[in-house]
């Protein structure tokens, strides 16, 4: 368990996530400034700074617990699993998961969706996570870490999973693309 300390860092880290995700929801990702974040989180800009690098940072604030889980689906997965359809299992969930403390997904989204800088930060954020699931997939598979088929199938289910997300698309799409990555596409488009 955490020391006092360690819980109290995050506390502060989730009021400044959550109180910053408010205002940009009532006013505006654009229209809120980091002093007024501070201000109504009861805390210093250098102390908001301390814990986030930048504005877009403080809406995505689980990016870590994110690539850890990722990393972890394929880690962990079960005997007999493979790694895409852990992937798939894990980036594809039966259920929207609830949110009793913060907010829904289904906010979330739609505020990155309407929010041109939150949409290239998730971006930037996508590359890193590909690369950390790149180099899973290929410790995983026992191929050296710049494995071109460890990349590709990083950078496709993120990819994919980005677009789903963040597009006009729906979670059977995400799944007909699974469906394409585990039998291949050589009937796609044929007449």
């Amino acid at each position: 368990m955490p020391g006092l300390r360690e819980r109290k860092k995050a506390q502060t880290r989730k009021r400044l996530a959550d109180t910053a995700f408010t205002l940009f929801r009532e006013r505006g990702f654009e229209n809120v400034t980091v002093a007024e974040i501070a201000d109504a989180a009861e805390v210093a800009v250098s102390t908001l700074f301390a814990y986030f690098p930048c504005k877009e940072a403080l809406v995505f604030d689980a990016e870590d617990e994110y690539e850890r889980a990722l990393t972890a689906a394929v880690r962990d997965r079960g005997p007999g699993v493979s790694m895409l359809d852990a992937l798939e299992a894990h980036l594809v969930p039966a259920a929207a998961p609830a949110t009793p403390d913060g907010p829904s997904g289904q906010d979330f989204v739609e505020l990155v969706k309407s929010t041109p800088e939150l949409l290239e930060y998730a971006g930037r954020a996508r590359r890193h996570w590909e690369a950390s699931l790149a180099a899973t997939l290929a410790r995983e598979a026992g191929v050296p870490e710049d494995d071109l088929v460890a990349r590709t199938l990083a950078r496709f289910v993120l990819d994919a999973n980005f677009l789903a997300t963040y597009g006009d698309y729906s979670p059977e799409d995400l799944k007909a693309v699974f469906e394409r990555l585990r039998n291949g596409w050589a009937d796609f488009g044929t007449r």
